[in-house]
């Protein structure tokens, strides 16, 4: 019992990595899903989806490791965050298609909220805006939308979870509802101060608290998995939001340090120790982790669309097939032209907050190829970046935030990408030796919690670096390029 096998549960695929005793990557399982797009701005999963990939590949990967399954002593679960599922507690079917944390359904809901002053309490209590983003109005539709759904819920026969709840739910054959604090901090029903569910909230948007998951540590005991599973069962002991779990995994321990994720989405998060700080530039204020019962909070910048402009690029405009050949396409491209791409896909995020936005182009001429594409989608993500960590710093003047900014996530493994990153905000760019950061965190909790990995202040002395990245463009360039950023994002903002 020397390995722990990690679920990384995301937006586009499902995977599971098993870590062994001295957390080294013993061998990976992938498999990617379809996505649901019924409307303009509507993001769905199939809940089924979610659970048959994830299952498949915990029994993949135990297998491609050639691992005997009493070889495996805890799991740790880790997902995307934000999406919601409401599910049958008798069948364990979900009455819907799982709501993407990229839905913007629910936009105009939250604009009547929050022209009826809903949103200093909201924020107050759970650090969150009122956002499409997050689970609480997405609950609210379904039970809204779903025929009977309402009535069901009254009765206590629905239950509602982020992915992580509906896996512990589905692993532990129905014995388990819970969720940990960093997903419960996520669906703008927790208040994240006094670490309970929001009994006003609730009220507001009309939700059952029956329905709510019991909320537990991020390490700690959430049942066992089921033996007709996986031959005997196995212990689930860590569960954090993928944003959380990639913190963890990155060491960020202490008030100040930073990490920022490049998957889907870009997920930038700032460790302000045990006291939230409330954000003066629309920044969320969240839970880091939670041990023993005490919350770490965060300050968190959320961009919403990061690799997901490279996956537009090959599925949506076709100008490439594989991701990998964005990089260098982006080094061939004309240095004379100054495309910018502002990819509000399904809105732009933070510092903005403005869902109702759409993706704009702008500096396109007749030899505008491929080659420019690539480079604007891969400068739009250091762009976005630069705005949330000056938000960031801006909130916490004076307390010192790190110059250093920690990277990990699939983007990161491209050069091109981390080196402009450097360049346009001005600091040094970390890139660790584990870029598996986020499946990292949740392999640590669980096997923290049961003995085999060590504690906090040892697991951050493991942290490696791989490469760093130093600034090096021009100053004068720079400014250049960040004007040009600026008048870009007020021109789709205004239109």
């Amino acid at each position: 019992m020397t390995h722990v096998l990690a679920i990384d549960q995301g937006t586009t695929s499902s995977r599971a990595i098993l870590f062994d005793a001295q957390m080294r990557i013993r061998a990976v399982a992938q498999e990617e899903f379809d996505q649901h797009f019924p409307q303009s701005g509507w993001v769905e999963h199939e809940a089924s989806d979610l659970w048959s990939t994830t299952a498949g590949t915990c029994r993949a990967v135990i297998e491609k490791a050639g691992l005997n399954i009493a070889d495996v002593a805890a799991i740790g679960i880790t997902n995307q965050r934000e999406t919601t599922v409401v599910w049958d507690r008798h069948t364990g079917q979900a009455i819907h298609r799982a709501i993407v944390w990229q839905d913007r359904r629910t936009a105009d809901y939250c604009a009547q909220l929050r022209e009826a002053g809903h949103e200093p309490m909201v924020t107050e209590r759970t650090g969150l805006l009122l956002d499409p983003y997050f689970s609480g109005t997405k609950l609210r539709w379904i039970l809204e939308n779903v025929e009977g759904a309402r009535d069901k819920a009254a009765a206590g026969d629905l239950l509602f979870g982020t992915v992580d709840s509906f896996l512990i739910w589905k692993l532990t054959g129905g014995r388990v509802h819970a969720t940990d604090a960093t997903n419960a901090a996520r669906t703008l029903l927790y208040d994240i101060r006094k670490g309970r569910w929001s009994e006003t909230i609730c009220d507001l948007l009309g939700i059952p608290m029956q329905m709510l998951p019991e909320v537990r540590d991020s390490a700690d005991d959430y049942g066992h998995a089921r033996a007709d599973l996986f031959g005997r069962e196995i212990p689930i002991r860590g569960v954090a939001g993928d944003q959380q779990a990639a913190t963890v995994g990155q060491a960020c321990f202490q008030p100040g340090m930073l990490k920022s994720t490049y998957g889907t989405g870009c997920f930038a998060l700032l460790n302000t120790g045990t006291t939230p700080v409330v954000s003066k530039n629309r920044l969320l204020t969240t839970i880091a982790y939670q041990l023993d019962g005490q919350p770490t909070y965060a300050l968190e910048g959320s961009i919403f669309v990061a690799g997901a402009v490279v996956q537009w690029l090959r599925d949506g405009l076709k100008m490439i097939r594989h991701a990998s050949e964005t990089q260098p396409l982006a080094e061939k491209a004309d240095p004379n032209q100054n495309v910018v791409l502002v990819p509000a896909f399904t809105g732009l995020g933070a510092p903005y907050w403005r869902p109702e936005c759409r993706g704009a182009i702008f500096g396109l001429t007749r030899n505008s190829r491929p080659e420019e594409f690539a480079r604007a989608a891969l400068e739009s993500v250091g762009f976005q970046t630069r705005d949330l960590l000056q938000a960031m710093r801006d909130d916490w003047a004076g307390h010192g935030a790190d110059a250093v900014l920690r990277v990990d996530g699939g983007m990161s493994a491209s050069d091109w990408a981390m080196q402009f990153l450097s360049d346009i905000i001005d600091a040094p760019v970390d890139r660790p030796e584990v870029l598996e950061t986020t499946a990292l965190g949740a392999a640590w909790l669980a096997g923290m919690q049961i003995g085999l990995y060590p504690g906090q202040a040892e697991f951050a002395e493991t942290w490696a670096l791989e490469r760093q990245f130093l600034p090096r463009m021009d100053p004068a360039e720079r400014k250049v390029k960040t004007d040009a950023w600026k008048r870009a994002v007020e021109a789709t903002l205004a239109f």
